[in-house]
């Protein structure tokens, strides 16, 4: 069965083509290049690298606080992952939002989001920044963000899968995905390094 449009690779550079991935369960999943690194600013006022997370697999979403659509799902995904991710989330998995609204997701209102959801703030960072390290950030990961005539934010969604030593593994493509599948590609990027 195709895992296509779901969960994708992205091969070489992020303006590449776009290519799914089918490989069979036991087959280790690619490596594509190393994940970009960043250090924005988290919920509690912190300054966060990717680094930071080396030893644990990271992934990486972009929302917004104050989107009513799609953002809230992917949070409640993510979410549900960390609930079923048991132990292993925080110390073997990481969770990393970045807001792609910098202006007006501060560390308050991202702290106030994660709450709103019960993210468990022991494995997962609510992450903003100044608007151009954002949007660095952001192009780098293969999201593009733009600001509606309303005042909404207009995004792809994106959720990257970053392993233990910083390579990028897998890319899902928006919001709603096969959380076995994605749990089950978590504990195998994890696994790997034992």
């Amino acid at each position: 069965m195709s895992r296509w449009p779901t969960r994708l690779l992205l091969l070489g550079i992020l303006s590449c083509p776009v290519h799914a991935h089918d490989a069979p369960r036991e087959q280790r999943l690619p490596a594509i290049r190393p994940a970009p690194d960043f250090t924005l600013t988290s919920q509690d006022g912190v300054h966060v690298s990717l680094r930071d997370f080396r030893g644990r697999v990271v992934v990486v979403t972009f929302i917004f606080a104050s989107c009513t659509d799609s953002c809230p799902l992917l949070t409640d995904t993510m979410v549900r992952v960390q609930d079923k991710l048991g132990p292993a989330f925080g110390p073997r998995v990481a969770f990393v939002s970045i807001t792609v609204d910098p202006e007006r997701d501060t560390p308050e209102v991202l702290r106030q989001y994660a709450d709103s959801f019960s993210a468990d703030l022991r494995g997962w960072a609510f992450l903003t920044g100044d608007p151009a390290s954002i949007r660095d950030v952001a192009r780098k990961y293969g999201v593009f963000a733009r600001e509606t005539s309303v005042g909404d934010i207009d995004h792809t969604f994106l959720t990257s899968l970053v392993d233990p030593k910083g390579i990028l593994r897998v890319q899902y493509l928006g919001v709603r995905f096969d959380l076995e599948e994605f749990r089950r590609d978590l504990l195998s990027l994890a696994n790997e390094s034992n």
